[in-house]
């Protein structure tokens, strides 16, 4: 048996024990039942103890479950002590963001509508075309375009993201692709699968793309919120293989400190109120 237990097995294991069953804990994690059952197996066999009787009341503790629950809620205290402790430092705590080109410039345009001088935090933008490493800390707040499917991971969905053809006229034939890190993301690749003999030029940051297209050189592949706004003219029906859901992600136990905390519930609100988003596109470059 190892020494050392991991405290996102801990907290998992107190959230399904207060729950009562997996269901309960299903909506509080946002891991799926089957991850939770492999989780609580995998911690029993760890502690060579019996937490849980499984029954048609659900998850029921045993004496051993009982007592490991009791001292996972003192670690769950002293978590929530230290959280405050850091909040407390001179000046609002900085949230780190990271999301897509798009949703990152949405959410730099319109930060006066879910953030205020006076709150108790201060969001701070990182942007990547890939995804940022919630779990080593590299940002505090990502905004994905699946659930989450790491135990130590939260996530709350906020919105559905569409994507279409768009370029200045539809007599305009040609495509324009994605280098670099812009390549890797799912509209790059598709317009690459379907249309890669008619790519005239690539770019490897969106914004270029856009421009181009509005320049006249190409199609590209925009979401609808960008290209809704911008001087395009919307070629086809949004494209089925690349909608996507929007989630709100964080670390399982960073979402409860509070600075983070208050910047999911406005994130979370900005971005689920607004399913007809418009990217005002003026002086974007």
């Amino acid at each position: 048996m190892k020494n050392n237990l991991p405290w996102s097995d801990l907290s998992l294991f107190a959230v399904v024990a207060r729950a009562g069953g997996l269901s309960g804990a299903v909506d509080a994690t946002g891991a799926s039942a089957a991850t939770l059952s492999r989780r609580m197996k995998a911690l029993e066999t760890q502690l060579a103890r019996r937490l849980f009787l499984h029954g048609k009341q659900g998850y029921v503790l045993t004496s051993d479950g009982r007592a490991l629950l009791e001292k996972a809620q003192a670690m769950e205290a002293v978590a929530a002590e230290i959280a405050e402790w850091r909040s407390a430092q001179s000046g609002p705590p900085r949230v780190r963001i990271s999301a897509g080109s798009w949703t990152s410039l949405y959410l730099v345009r319109n930060v006066g509508t879910y953030w205020a001088p006076g709150e108790p935090w201060v969001p701070e933008f990182v942007h990547s075309d890939l995804q940022m490493d919630i779990a080593r800390r590299e940002i505090d707040v990502g905004i994905r375009n699946r659930r989450p499917e790491q135990p130590w991971l939260a996530g709350q969905k906020t919105n559905d993201v569409l994507y279409a053809i768009y370029a200045k006229a539809a007599d305009i034939t040609g495509w324009i692709g994605a280098g670099g890190a812009a390549a890797s993301v799912p509209s790059a690749r598709w317009v690459q699968a379907h249309h890669a003999d008619a790519i005239v030029t690539t770019a490897n940051d969106p914004r270029l793309i856009l421009s181009l297209a509005e320049s006249g050189m190409g199609r590209v592949v925009l979401p609808t919120f960008v290209g809704d706004s911008s001087g395009l003219e919307r070629l086809s029906a949004p494209i089925p293989e690349l909608s996507t859901e929007e989630w709100l992600v964080t670390h399982h136990e960073g979402r409860y400190e509070p600075p983070v905390r208050h910047a999911i519930r406005k994130l979370r609100r900005f971005l689920a109120e607004a399913p007809q988003r418009a990217l005002s596109l003026e002086a974007s470059i």
